[in-house]
């Protein structure tokens, strides 16, 4: 076996004898020739690239590294759940830290997938067993994104559902998210204080989203808003927003 030691040959898939064989058994003489069959033409630059003389695999990391050096740790006060957080070392040595969390499953894999999935797992049940929940989800996308996934989960549980009621106090991106996603499946999505607002009042509301805390660091008890929008709907969904928390009503 050879040793590839530079880092084309690692990482650039076939090569020499093993591109050849592959070209030959595709009925193409060579590589120009199936990128000619492959690749429209007007898609291609027909002129060669501006770019400067190649670095070595050491002489590129020590780039990158001189860049990242000119970063500066400063305190951040934009808010809306940009907080500056502590991880306690149990938690960063035994997870963030442990390689059986976020090694590939396997060698070509883009993604950790094993490990993340194993996280995600204990998460869940981490969150139902601390909040009694029936049902915890556990995502890698942002705040957002998540909220806007649990809006099209409550609404495949109703799917006549055609109103959903988000807290104008979840953060601002969290809100812009659930619009968006919410305007081309013809969601009516009502944005105003939880402590005002009426649920009965709404004829198709699906779901009710609250944050917690919120944008503002705010903690509230939600436990008597749930119970009168429980009573409002039957088996309305209830989304809080913590990592991200969903629930359904057992009604």
């Amino acid at each position: 076996m050879s040793a590839r030691l530079d880092f084309c040959s690692r990482h650039l898939g076939p090569v020499d004898s093993d591109r050849a064989e592959m070209l030959r058994d595709t009925g193409f003489s060579s590589l120009n020739e199936l990128i000619d069959a492959a690749v429209p033409a007007g898609i291609r630059l027909d002129k060669a690239m501006t770019l400067p003389e190649a670095k070595s695999e050491p002489e590129a990391l020590a780039w990158l590294k001189s860049i990242m050096g000119k970063n500066r740790l400063l305190k951040s006060f934009i808010g809306q759940g940009y907080y500056g957080t502590h991880t306690p070392g149990v938690i960063q040595r035994n997870i963030l830290e442990n390689p059986g969390w976020y090694t590939a499953y396997t060698p070509y894999q883009a993604e950790i997938a094993q490990g993340r999935l194993e996280a995600l797992l204990n998460f869940q049940t981490m969150i139902t067993d601390l909040t009694g929940l029936d049902v915890s989800n556990a995502s890698l996308l942002d705040e957002g994104t998540a909220a806007a996934e649990a809006m099209s989960l409550a609404l495949a549980g109703k799917p006549k559902g055609k109103t959903i009621f988000v807290s104008d106090r979840c953060h601002p991106q969290t809100i812009d998210v659930v619009m968006t996603r919410a305007e081309p499946l013809g969601i009516e999505v009502i944005v105003s204080d939880w402590q005002t607002f009426q649920p009965a009042s709404h004829e198709g509301l699906f779901a009710v989203l609250v944050q917690y805390p919120d944008t503002r660091g705010r903690i509230d008890d939600f436990a008597e808003f749930f119970t009168k929008a429980n009573a409002a709907g039957q088996s309305l969904s209830l989304l809080q927003t913590c990592s991200l928390l969903l629930f359904k009503s057992s009604r």
